[in-house]
């Protein structure tokens, strides 16, 4: 079976004990223990929360740091580290690796990722790849966007892991 890459998008401020880490470290377990890579940015935040729920799980993850950012390593979940020199290079690699795409919620970092995946996707630069919005955070840029947009692709919105992991699941399945 192939394994695939999930990349996980998501802030680097919250800490362990907040919802927004525990939902991420849910996610990281859950995407593991369906058999997938979890890939993300490779430091703080929701980016270490889903590589420690992926490690715990019994799991691989990537991740892709930057020189530029002066760390020195990512964190400690990390099992595999793809460092890049600049935030557009580490930008493409986080969207190059993954099969598919979750986005938590985020600040502009976020924002800067899921619209590099919908520029890609909108271009048809990006094929066959799944793009999951944790809540309804993004809503709101979505729905602007689409107003202005009314033919921009279409993203799935998951309420919870539970149906995140239903999603991916549906878009890697055989083609019958």
């Amino acid at each position: 079976m192939r394994q695939h890459t999930v990349t996980i998008f998501g802030s680097s401020q919250p800490r362990p004990g907040s919802g927004e880490y525990t939902l991420a470290y849910e996610l990281g377990r859950a995407v593991a223990k369906a058999g997938w890579i979890v890939c993300n940015g490779g430091y703080g935040g929701t980016m270490a929360a889903s590589a420690q729920g992926a490690v715990e799980a019994g799991g691989h993850t990537v991740g892709v740091t930057c020189r530029i950012f002066g760390r020195n390593s990512p964190n400690p979940h990390i099992r595999q580290e793809v460092p890049t020199f600049d935030l557009l290079s580490r930008l493409n690699t986080l969207v190059r690796l993954g099969k598919a795409y979750i986005v938590l919620p985020g600040g502009t970092g976020t924002l800067l990722e899921l619209a590099l995946i919908w520029e890609n996707m909108n271009k048809s630069l990006t094929r066959s790849r799944k793009v999951v919005l944790m809540g309804e955070f993004w809503s709101p840029v979505i729905a602007c966007v689409r107003d202005a947009h009314p033919d921009a692709p279409e993203f799935e919105t998951a309420a919870d892991v539970g149906s995140a992991i239903e999603i991916l699941r549906a878009h890697f399945a055989p083609s019958a």
